[in-house]
């Protein structure tokens, strides 16, 4: 799943203030995408001071800039809202799917937040209250809200009494701060509708289970097309073996995203017209099982693909970011694709030990998608960089998880 955290375009200088936006995933307790939270932040140097008009202008300039259908698509948008939002002062940012806007906690203390509130509703308008705590002035806003979220990091004990509080007054829960599996169970336990944090960001500890037939298949074709030399017999062959490949082969050439003016029904030709990136993605597919519920899947894996290529430079990044986000969505180790794909010793160096000439560029993107700032400055890449890198990344890997998935996909 993807979460990442994207920060607008900008120099990266230490005494200019950065603006950066927020992405994580919001899922259910089969840890299916339902949506994704945007918020965007402001950090300014300690040398510079903001006044908080100021501070809410730079918010504003950067959701007026900001395109929801590129980094959430179709899915639910939960926008940390401003004030300006909230009372009529300010647009709301357009979305292609439904749009929840988070209430900051010290809105409730606004005289007519309720008022606010009702006139946002009957615009058709999601709510959640952010940061709830039971006890305060929040609870007069509990009858206008579809969602409250609770942050896990106060502790079990506050968690609960305001999962409790929120059910009593029948508002879904969304857990914030999910990063252990025991987080899962206790929202399991207390019956918590949606779920997000960073293990959702992070990749999955392997399960040890062994690869299929045609997992090694896919596997062995990504070895072929990362050879310096493709031998393309080779290719076609081992397409044509497998038939759930030849078959998304030949309707990925034959669609409307290739643009071929006649119907190509040799495995041959197709292979050729495609050529090793596209046959690479679908072999991707084939691993995440991309049909229209795993759509979000892929958008996750070619999103880290398609970012370490471009902070790599070339097309060996590109195969490490796909390789490494693969493992995570099967499950298993990074080692077993490495020794079934049959990679360069750069490739797996990087996914092994996060060493050799692609190691930092991998260790950059998994900081980033967890938002650990300080982890891409230990790899000594800028975090503006990735950032930029990550951003453009995402509308990328969406259009090409949509062509490979189909039209009727859905996030």
């Amino acid at each position: 799943m993807i979460n990442p955290r994207f920060t607008s375009p900008a120099t990266t200088h230490a005494n200019e203030t950065e603006v950066t936006v927020h992405r994580q995933p919001v899922v259910r307790p089969d840890r299916s995408v339902h949506g994704y939270a945007v918020c965007v932040l402001v950090r300014a140097p300690l040398t510079q001071a903001h006044r908080g008009e100021e501070l809410a202008e730079l918010v504003h300039a950067q959701y007026d800039r900001l395109d929801l259908a590129t980094i959430v698509a179709k899915s639910v948008a939960f926008v940390r809202a401003t004030t300006g939002m909230l009372i009529g002062a300010r647009a709301l940012p357009p979305t292609a799917g439904d749009l929840v806007l988070e209430v900051p906690r010290n809105f409730a203390e606004v005289p007519d937040a309720a008022d606010r509130l009702t006139r946002l509703r009957a615009a058709g308008v999601g709510l959640a209250l952010a940061d709830y705590v039971p006890g305060g002035a929040q609870d007069d806003l509990l009858g206008l809200v579809d969602f409250v979220k609770v942050d896990l990091g106060r502790g079990d004990d506050v968690a609960a009494a305001a999962i409790a509080h929120a059910h009593s007054h029948h508002v879904k829960v969304i857990a914030e701060r999910v990063a252990t599996e025991s987080a899962v169970e206790f929202c399991a336990d207390h019956g918590v509708e949606l779920l997000q944090g960073p293990l959702f960001q992070r990749d999955a500890t392997p399960s040890g289970r062994d690869l299929t037939t045609g997992e090694i298949q896919c596997l062995e074709l990504m070895a072929l097309l990362s050879a310096d030399e493709i031998d393309e017999r080779k290719v076609v062959a081992l397409v044509g073996a497998d038939p759930e490949l030849a078959i998304r082969v030949l309707g990925l050439v034959n669609s409307s995203a290739i643009g071929v003016r006649r119907r190509i029904d040799s495995i041959a030709q197709a292979v050729m017209l495609l050529g090793p990136r596209a046959l690479g993605t679908l072999a991707a597919a084939s691993l995440v099982d991309a049909r229209s519920h795993s759509l979000a899947a892929l958008w996750f894996v070619l999103t880290r693909a398609v970012a370490c290529r471009s902070l790599a430079g070339n097309d060996a990044g590109y195969t490490v970011g796909l390789l490494s986000a693969v493992a995570a969505q099967m499950r298993v180790a990074p080692a077993l694709l490495v020794a079934r794909a049959g990679v360069s010793d750069d490739v797996g160096d990087a996914l092994l030990t996060k060493y050799g000439p692609y190691g930092p560029v991998l260790a950059a993107v998994l900081a980033h998608e967890e938002n650990d700032v300080a982890g891409v400055q230990a790899t000594g890449l800028e975090p503006l960089v990735v950032a930029q890198a990550y951003l453009a990344a995402v509308g990328d890997a969406l259009r090409t998880a949509t062509s490979v998935a189909g039209p009727r996909s859905q996030l």
